[in-house]
């Protein structure tokens, strides 16, 4: 059956541009002629897909083999959705981020701050049939990279959701509220208007908090329309 709800294209000024002048690497890797979409076929939007029946549970990063990583841990939770509402169900939400101190666990990170053997800073999850997820792990820090300005980049975290095909993938990134380094920052400032930006900020969220154990962060994610998320390949 044939959906009757019309879609609704993205608002200008929502996402970011490819080639932002001050966010330097754009430079290098954005296209140069404009981009030309292309009709999904069957193949595209329904195999091969991720099933939930596949993987192990990756749901806690704060934990390494039962012992506990360093820094303040935290619970992520929220919904992914469709532009008019709708859950977007059994999709996988992949997370990756530095480490209390600022630092990936990655051959190309030379920031000089410690790595913790018991903190990975990479983890999965799938949505549920309303769209939710949740995962706990431990607030990231601040990092240096090269940049014009103050070159720190504000306390993030990566997101790359994964749709019903294996082509269907986009980037996000969520913030922190109160980070004051977000004034400064050339992606979190480039990613759109002030409304798109701020639907990159969580919210402290005390329903999730769990007494003595984490706080809580709401961060929802919604994959088009006038109200999407900025996503890093829109």
């Amino acid at each position: 059956m044939t959906d009757p709800t019309p879609f609704r294209p993205l608002e200008s000024g929502s996402q970011p541009p490819l080639d932002l002048p001050s966010y330097l690497s754009t430079a290098h890797r954005h296209p140069k002629a404009a981009a030309i979409r292309i009709p999904t076929t069957l193949t595209e939007s329904s195999a091969p897909r991720f099933d939930p029946a596949w993987y192990a549970p990756h749901d806690d990063l704060s934990v390494v083999e039962g012992r506990a990583a360093l820094g303040e841990r935290i619970i992520v939770a929220g919904r992914v959705t469709d532009e008019n509402g709708r859950p977007v169900a059994r999709a996988m939400v992949e997370v990756w981020q530095a480490n209390a101190a600022g630092r990936y666990r990655h051959p190309h990170d030379r920031h000089d701050a410690p790595l913790d053997p018991n903190f990975l800073g990479r983890g999965r999850v799938f949505t549920d049939a309303e769209g939710r997820y949740r995962f706990t792990t431990i607030r990231p820090g601040a990092y240096p990279w090269r940049n014009p300005g103050p070159g720190w980049r504000p306390q993030h975290i990566h997101f790359g959701l994964h749709g019903t095909g294996f082509a269907q993938r986009m980037i996000t990134q969520m913030y922190f509220p109160g980070d004051p380094l977000l004034d400064l920052d050339a992606i979190f400032q480039g990613s759109g208007d002030d409304a798109a930006r701020q639907r990159l900020v969580s919210v402290l969220d005390p329903a999730l908090m769990i007494p003595d154990h984490a706080l809580g962060y709401r961060f929802d994610i919604t994959l088009r329309g006038r109200a999407a998320t900025p996503f890093e390949n829109a």
